[in-house]
């Protein structure tokens, strides 16, 4: 693909009461932010391992440390998220960036299991033609999304964060007539029962502290 890869990760910063809410019950406030900060590390080595064209988006500012310490530990950009709903905030980047020409990668930070190969194969799916590549995630959503042109159709009134994401944006890309790939799905860390598969698959051992 002759086209510039840009890869853009969203996370939030890893406030205590603000992320992983729905794990708080079993591991506490700051416990969950503390899960929260070793997912968007991993995800980061992953995306690293692929790209030195990284970007993290950052929610709801730039400004907490740990952004700061993210930026020096892997030399990455940041750039805070616009204000909106989670479609509005990835339309803005994607359009930033896809009108100068540049693929752009958006990749979240609940699932572990999105390994540099995934990462590889949605951008080889663009260059083999498609315009959208997916990675969609167990609980109905997605983990990964590669674009090589955006509309603002395929984010605008998505309910994110249900089972409902991943359906939705297949009934939105049918519309726009245009043609999609969608890679192996992968698992999210979202709730008490992800948390035990995190466990019992050994990923508490490997993530980053």
């Amino acid at each position: 693909m002759a086209a510039e890869v840009k890869f853009l990760v969203f996370a939030k910063a890893p406030v205590a009461g603000t992320v992983k809410t729905r794990l708080a019950p079993l591991l506490g406030d700051k416990g969950a932010a503390d899960l929260h900060r070793r997912l968007v590390l991993q995800t980061l080595n992953t995306v690293c391992e692929v790209s030195d064209n990284v970007m993290l988006y950052c929610a709801p500012d730039t400004d907490h440390p740990f952004f700061a310490a993210c930026a020096q530990r892997y030399g990455i950009e940041l750039e805070h998220q616009c204000r909106g709903d989670l479609g509005v905030r990835m339309l803005h980047a994607c359009i930033d960036h896809l009108k100068t020409g540049t693929v752009v990668v958006i990749v979240g930070t609940d699932s572990p299991a999105l390994q540099a190969d995934r990462l590889v194969e949605a951008v080889a799916a663009l260059a083999r033609g498609a315009h959208i590549a997916l990675t969609p995630a167990e609980d109905g959503g997605y983990a990964l999304i590669a674009l090589r042109r955006c509309a603002p159709e395929l984010f605008s009134d998505i309910p994110w964060g249900t089972a409902d994401v991943i359906s939705e944006t297949r009934a939105r890309l049918q519309r726009l007539g245009w043609n999609w790939t969608e890679l192996e799905p992968v698992w999210d860390v979202d709730r008490p029962a992800d948390y035990e598969r995190l466990r019992n698959e050994g990923w508490l051992d490997v993530l980053p502290r």
